[in-house]
C-alpha cells in the first residue's frame, strides 16, 4: 500500500496529555501566580506566532521535494508539528481553567496561603524553605512545590509557631512553621 494512504503518526505521539505536566485533580481549580500565568501565556504565543509557522514552512518546503517516505525534513517536521500542536492544546486548556491568585495581597501575614514562602523545621531538626506555587509553575529544584503536594496541603492555613503533621512515604512527619513571607506587590 502506498504510504500516502497510511497514518503517519505513532499512537504515543497523539496523546493529548502532556506527560511532563502533573494532572489536575478533578474538580480542583488551577491556581497560578500572575508571573506563572504570564510565562505560560508567553510560551503559548511563542508557539503560535513563531515556532509553528517556522515548522510549517519547513514541512511545506520538504513536501515539495518529492518522495515523502524518505524525506527526513518532512518526517521530522510533521512529528515536530504534532508535538507543538499537543503543547498548544495543553497550554490552552490550562490557561482556560487557570485562576490567577496574587500572593502579595497576604504580604505581612503570618499564616500560610497560596504563594507563601515557608521556612520550617522537621522532627529530625532539618530546616527547609519552600514556596507554594501552582501545579504548572512549581520547580522543585528552586524550592517550589505545588499547592496540591502533601507538604503544601499540610502547611496551608498554619501560622508561625504551629506544628503540623505531614503524611510522607516514610510515615507521618511533624514540622514546625518558623517563618512565613510573601512577595511584595508586583513581584511573584
Amino acid at each position: 500500500m502506498n504510504k500516502a494512504f497510511t497514518k503517519e503518526s505513532d499512537d504515543a505521539d497523539d496523546d493529548d496529555a502532556d506527560s511532563s505536566a502533573p494532572a489536575m485533580p478533578a474538580g480542583v481549580k488551577n491556581y497560578i501566580t500572575p508571573a506563572g500565568y504570564a510565562r505560560l501565556r508567553a510560551e503559548l504565543l511563542s508557539l503560535l506566532d513563531v515556532e509553528r509557522p517556522k515548522v510549517v514552512e519547513i514541512v511545506s518546503w520538504a513536501a515539495k521535494n518529492g518522495d515523502r517516505s524518505e524525506n527526513g525534513d518532512y518526517l521530522y517536521g510533521k512529528k515536530r508539528l504534532r508535538e507543538i500542536d499537543r503543547r498548544i492544546r495543553f497550554l490552552t486548556k490550562r490557561l482556560d481553567i487557570a485562576e490567577v491568585v496574587d500572593p502579595s495581597v497576604h504580604c505581612g501575614a503570618d499564616q500560610v496561603f497560596f504563594g507563601a514562602t515557608v521556612r520550617y523545621v522537621n522532627a529530625r531538626d532539618e530546616e527547609r524553605t519552600i514556596t507554594i506555587k501552582g501545579v504548572d509553575e512549581s520547580d522543585s529544584t528552586a524550592g517550589e512545590i505545588s499547592w496540591i503536594a502533601p507538604m503544601a496541603r499540610a502547611l496551608l492555613g498554619a501560622r508561625v509557631g504551629d506544628e503540623v503533621r505531614v503524611q510522607t512515604p516514610a510515615g507521618v512527619d511533624l514540622v514546625e512553621v518558623l517563618a512565613v513571607s510573601y512577595p511584595s506587590a508586583g513581584v511573584s
